[in-house]
């Protein structure tokens, strides 16, 4: 058996054949990075779709909050006109039950005549009730109508056409301070600050829309307070009106 030199090394062929085609291998090498950055473009592409996306989105459930909160609005009016109505039907019913006294008798119109009026409600100007939501649910909703014009330029069916060239003439106008934070590639830099541009806004839409779900929880409560309001003087309503009924059959 041979003994091998001191100075073989086993690995120097498969080092000679790594190396000795330096020409395909450097080009394979410059391929390689291209595909990578044509790679981390593509996501970065992507990344940036996906954010404008969720933002339209977001858009959409605000513009739907806003419309929800405007159906509970008017909700409300009725709710305070109907209250008004049955204030309205309780006096007069009181006024009726007091003619019904004066003619049953003499002593009750004499009663009648000493007792003081029931007082009388003022009608409301135009036959509008006045009825405010409550402040949250109101600073809610105007600061939401201001993005509206946000919401048609995210919207797929209204957007503008955008030109891509628009991104990068940002890109050059950031501080140098902020350049240094995204990579030097134009194109790759245009693409970080599109998304961290939608992510921030996306994070200014979800506080408007907590806001608004704030908002409109306020105002549920303040409705079903209402109406438990209205039940009552509905029943009280119902049970005069069967008791007047009565006093009117037996005259």
């Amino acid at each position: 058996m041979s003994a091998l030199p001191r100075s073989y090394n086993p690995f120097a062929e498969d080092e000679e054949e790594d190396v000795a085609p330096a020409g395909p291998g450097g080009a394979g090498g410059a391929d390689r990075q291209r595909y990578l950055e044509q790679e981390v473009l593509r996501r970065s592409a992507a990344t940036a779709d996906s954010t404008t996306r969720s933002l339209s989105l977001l858009y959409e459930s605000e513009r739907i909050g806003v419309a929800a909160s405007e159906e509970l609005v008017r909700q409300g009016e009725a709710l305070k006109r109907t209250e008004q109505m049955v204030d309205k039907m309780d006096q007069d019913l009181k006024t009726s039950q007091r003619h019904i006294n004066s003619i049953k008798s003499v002593w009750g119109g004499l009663v009648n005549y000493f007792k003081a009026k029931p007082p009388e409600s003022k009608p409301e100007q135009n036959g509008a009730p006045e009825y405010y939501a409550n402040s949250r649910l109101k600073e809610a909703m105007m600061c939401s109508k201001e993005q509206e014009s946000k919401y048609q330029e995210s919207h797929p069916n209204l957007r503008k056409l955008d030109n891509s060239d628009n991104d990068f003439n940002k890109a050059d106008l950031v501080s140098s301070v902020q350049r240094d934070a995204y990579p030097k590639n134009q194109q790759l830099r245009a693409y970080h600050q599109k998304i961290d541009t939608n992510l921030d806004e996306m994070s200014s839409g979800l506080s408007r829309l907590k806001s608004l779900a704030l908002g409109l929880q306020t105002e549920i409560e303040e409705q079903d307070d209402m109406l438990d309001r209205l039940t009552k003087k509905v029943e009280t309503l119902d049970v005069n009106i069967k008791n007047t009924d009565r006093k009117v059959r037996q005259l």
